[in-house]
């Protein structure tokens, strides 16, 4: 079982068809789940591409240079250097500020991901292939950051013009000043708010506010009398 066969399972097991968000190879894990007919709307952020988007470049280069140019990463867990995390995923930051968010977060990774994507560019068979003319999909939002540099907005323009024979909707935003750590990334919340309003005015099924609290509700926790409260 791959990890998008076991997003999958849990979606179909959902009572109602989600919002699918996604960043990097999460984006592309949503685009791979939207493509399969899950989800009510799907939003991808910063995503690597999908198969055959042969896009790369010079950021991205040196972004994942420490990794890529070491064949004997493939099978390893890699971790990148603090001032190589300063480049690739803070460069908002200044090195001071960048290497605290280094300190809380970085772990290392498989670098078998990063390859299979590098392969993907110009195999459009590879593992993340998607049907671009599917028109039955659930609308996709790409949001891309002017300042990425790992998955900067070239990228991501070259896969939303990959759907264009698609009858179903496609839509881009790019957010000026955003680096790859946009989900933390001072001023988050701007990119959120516009993810979920997309999603629910664009959305296959009738979504709204409430139901989206509804989902991050606390699930109830039954007293000693046996009655069920709601605990915050």
């Amino acid at each position: 079982m791959t990890v998008v066969d076991h997003y999958d399972r849990i979606v179909r097991g959902l009572d109602a068809p989600p919002i699918l968000m996604g960043h990097s190879f999460g984006g592309l894990i949503v685009q791979l789940l939207v493509d399969r007919g899950l989800g009510a709307a799907g939003v991808v952020i910063d995503s690597a591409q999908s198969a055959g988007v042969p896009v790369l470049p010079l950021s991205t280069v040196r972004a994942t240079l420490s990794i890529l140019g070491n064949p004997f990463t493939f099978n390893k867990a890699v971790s990148l250097t603090p001032s190589q995390f300063n480049y690739a995923f803070t460069n908002e930051l200044d090195a001071a500020e960048s290497k605290k968010v280094y300190d809380r977060l970085a772990v290392p990774g498989p670098a078998r991901i990063l390859w299979d994507g590098a392969f993907s560019l110009l195999n459009p068979k590879a593992s993340s292939r998607v049907n671009y003319r599917n028109g039955k999909r659930a609308p996709l939002l790409f949001i891309a950051g002017g300042k990425d540099h790992l998955v900067p907005p070239a990228i991501n323009k070259a896969n939303v013009r990959k759907y264009s024979r698609s009858s179903a909707l496609t839509a881009y935003r790019e957010f000026p000043g955003r680096t790859h750590n946009t989900v933390s990334q001072a001023g988050w919340e701007q990119v959120a708010d516009f993810a979920l309003s997309w999603s629910l005015e664009n959305s296959h099924y009738q979504l709204t506010d409430d139901d989206v609290k509804a989902a991050f509700a606390p699930p109830p926790i039954s007293s000693e009398s046996g009655e069920h409260e709601m605990r915050m």
